[in-house]
């Protein structure tokens, strides 16, 4: 039998920083812009309330396999006025060993908030 995989190794995966001993798995979550947003905002990803600035596109993270987590993707904006509102989406994941793909979507003329939805 084969060592598991040090996932925090892999190219272009963001390791779990926080303390964890258990089993763990890839996250990747796709943030794609919508046209004028890559101007006026920059991407935030959070796990377990840490947050990433990233970039547009993919970007992978390891995660707690054998417990829930929080994601949450927003977009920072310096361009509002007085209380501006910038769109996120947020949720938490169950347990599960297997790797995991969402993707954010944003809709910010229906109010700032989006949702993450899981893909094959």
């Amino acid at each position: 039998m084969t060592e598991p995989t040090d996932l925090s190794q892999v190219p272009g995966v963001i390791p779990y920083v926080d303390h964890h001993d258990g089993p763990r798995r890839l996250l990747t979550v796709e943030i794609p812009h919508l046209g004028h947003t890559v101007r006026a905002y920059a991407p935030i990803a959070s796990i377990d309330g840490r947050q990433y600035v990233v970039t547009w596109g993919f970007v992978t993270f390891e995660i707690p396999a054998d417990r829930n987590v929080h994601v949450s993707v927003h977009l920072q904006t310096n361009s509002g006025r007085d209380l501006t509102i910038t769109p996120f989406a947020s949720t938490i994941l169950a347990p599960n060993p297997a790797p995991l793909r969402l993707v954010a979507q944003f809709v910010p003329s229906q109010g700032p908030e989006g949702t993450l939805i899981a893909v094959g």
